[in-house]
């Protein structure tokens, strides 16, 4: 898969080569025996810098009745309190920083479009492990030093645009900052500036796809190699999606701005069997969204990650919300494998007593012909009971008995396997709005 490279750089690996031994930094070459060890001690580093230097989790180890010195192995950390992302809005902005802002080099902040911001800071040192972790994640993904990496991240507060570029350049990469948004520009970019590499969420890479297509190119005659994919859930189907229409390896990237940004986990292009979490920087469980109770591997739940070497702002046991599940490590065996990230418990919607999530609307409205892969859940009431109704933009070259058959095998789809019925609106190509960064799926009319 991909096309030829440009001369003089190295192209992606094929699906099941390993990266070569002398790619691969020390922490990928532990034994899990070595890396458990090196983990407690920075566990144990940053629990006590966190208690001396964060009134907040001095007052929350005090209240659950543990101190630092009570870790004493990796399994002690699940009697230590959980951080959610309402501790970081209540101490806005700098409440939850460990060192002086003397020592902060740079901050970032989520969009606060559901509340207060969250503000999150750098050391020097911090950004220093921030790049050296994007570039293992860029190798990992078969990016090479001489590449170019097209960011179409969005820069500023927003962790992806800067995360990625200064991991790229770590990994002895040329960067192109081309951010978000003029669409068009970035197609004519791509084809003159030739990248192998493109960084950008699944959602945007579509919306280029789709202007390669209108300006009359060819997606899978440009240079780009590799394509990773991160900010949002995405599902194997939308990866197919990409990689038949682009001809490049689709690979997923995890992370958020709380742990560290973009780098936290990161997909192998040689196996594309889920995301190896850089468990020498940040330490996974999963546990029950409801009861809080550690879940054994393999066993799915919401991610929760503790920050084993940040400065500015060590996390512990910070719930994300994503729902996922730890697998043993293949790739890169002394890292333990997330699943590919399934939805958030805070994107589920509970329709007529039936738990559903965006990513299985996607995963049928992408295997069913004669649509695009930009849809929206509209929810609205009808009388007492909650209803959904599923708005899919028709290809443009699917007529009315196609786009007819659509609906009804889209309805059919939600029906069988998620357990709801619901209606399906089949609109006008180019109808649904795009999306320039984290993609926005559900419209929630009830109650206006």
């Amino acid at each position: 898969m991909s096309s030829e490279p440009t001369t003089g750089t190295t192209p992606a690996p094929r699906r099941g080569d390993p990266l070569p031994h002398d790619l691969l930094d020390y922490a990928e070459r532990l034994s899990g025996e070595q890396l458990a060890e090196l983990q407690l001690d920075r566990l144990r580093a940053t629990l006590r810098h966190a208690y001396d230097n964060v009134e907040l989790y001095r007052k929350k180890f005090d209240a659950a009745g543990v101190t630092p010195d009570d870790c004493r192995s990796l399994a002690d950390l699940s009697r230590f309190p959980f951080t959610t992302k309402a501790d970081l809005r209540d101490t806005y902005p700098f409440g939850t920083f460990a060192v002086p802002m003397s020592q902060v080099r740079r901050v970032h902040a989520s969009s606060g479009t559901t509340g207060r911001a969250t503000v999150v800071g750098y050391t020097d040192d911090d950004l220093s492990m921030w790049a050296d972790v994007v570039a293992r994640s860029i190798r990992a993904a078969g990016g090479r030093s001489g590449h170019k990496v097209h960011i179409s991240y969005g820069y500023g507060l927003f962790t992806g645009g800067l995360g990625a570029h200064y991991g790229a350049e770590r990994a002895g990469c040329t960067v192109i900052p081309a951010s978000g948004g003029m669409t068009a520009r970035q197609v004519q970019i791509i084809q003159d500036f030739r990248p192998e590499i493109i960084m950008v969420t699944p959602s945007y890479m579509l919306t280029l796809l789709d202007e390669f297509e209108r300006q009359g190119v060819d997606p899978r005659t440009t240079s780009l190699q590799v394509g990773i994919f991160g900010a949002e859930p995405w599902t194997e189907e939308m990866r197919r999606e990409i990689e038949e229409r682009m001809d490049i390896h689709a690979v997923d990237i995890y992370g958020l701005s709380e742990v560290i940004g973009p780098g936290v986990a990161q997909e192998c292009v040689e196996t594309k069997d889920g995301l190896h979490v850089w468990e020498d920087h940040f330490y996974p469980e999963v546990v029950d969204p409801l009861t809080d109770a550690v879940l054994a591997e393999g066993e799915e739940g919401e991610i929760v990650f503790t920050s084993l070497t940040k400065e500015a702002l060590p996390v512990i046991r910070y719930r994300t919300r994503d729902l996922s599940r730890l697998l043993p490590g293949t790739a890169r065996p002394a890292f333990r494998r997330m699943q590919k990230v399934t939805g958030r418990c805070d994107d589920m919607i509970i329709l007529r007593g039936v738990n559903v999530f965006p990513t299985q609307i996607e995963e049928i409205v992408l295997r069913t012909p004669g649509v695009a892969p930009h849809f929206q859940i509209r929810l609205t009431e009808r009388g007492r009971m909650d209803h959904m109704t599923v708005r899919v933009e028709a290809r443009p070259d699917a007529g009315p008995e196609q786009r007819e058959d659509a609906a009804r095998t889209i309805g059919q789809g939600v029906k069988d396997g998620v357990g709801v019925t619901v209606d399906v609106e089949i609109v006008e190509p180019e109808t649904l709005e795009r999306s320039l960064g984290k993609i926005r799926r559900v419209s929630d009319l009830r109650g206006t």
